[in-house]
């Protein structure tokens, strides 16, 4: 019974971790996005998405978070980044924030 609470609360804080990282990642790109690019159409803002998201597959598993990805995961981590990347950089394109 107790062995089977720890490893709940593991993959708890586990799945916690992953999708506060990807989404402050996501963010982060939208922001880097809104600084470099200089228009919607500009393609530098979708590598910086790229970047971050393929910066994070590193980060978890050096930090000790993941120990292996499933595909899953990695579709998770993707979603995640691009739709708080999208939802971050149409907001700052919207209101006309230059940085």
């Amino acid at each position: 019974m107790a062995t089977e609470a720890v490893e709940q609360r593991a993959a708890h804080i586990r799945a916690v971790s992953v999708t506060a990282v990807a989404s402050l990642a996501g963010i982060a790109a939208g922001i880097a996005s809104a600084a470099l690019a200089s228009s919607a159409s500009d393609p530098i803002a979708l590598v910086v998405l790229l970047a971050l998201v393929f910066v994070q597959f590193p980060l978890l598993k050096g930090v000790g978070i993941v120990e292996e990805f499933s595909t899953k995961d990695k579709v998770f981590i993707g979603f995640m980044g691009f739709c708080l990347w999208f939802v971050t950089w149409g907001i700052l394109l919207t209101t006309g924030v230059s940085f």
